[in-house]
């Protein structure tokens, strides 16, 4: 079993990618990474560059509907 790898989370919300995990990821700095969220648990990639255009087409897509009254209307979907 592989020991934990640990990382602390400062007030502004970042923690540092363990140094055997930005390996593993071939990680540089300027790098983006994807955090997937699922049922708890997160997982951590390497973001292609699909994955960086996907998720600009994303922001631009969905401007519209990022007010505080679309999260309320949308808030239980």
């Amino acid at each position: 079993m592989n020991k934990p790898l640990l990382s602390r989370l400062t007030s502004k919300g970042q923690a540092t990618i363990p140094v055997e995990v930005r390996r593993a990821l071939r990680l540089q700095t300027g790098d983006r990474v994807v955090f997937d969220l699922k049922n708890g648990k997160v997982t951590l990639k390497r973001a292609d560059a699909l994955d960086a255009a996907f998720l600009k087409l994303s922001e631009i897509a969905f401007e519209e509907w990022n007010s505080p009254e679309d999260e309320v209307a949308f808030r239980d979907l």
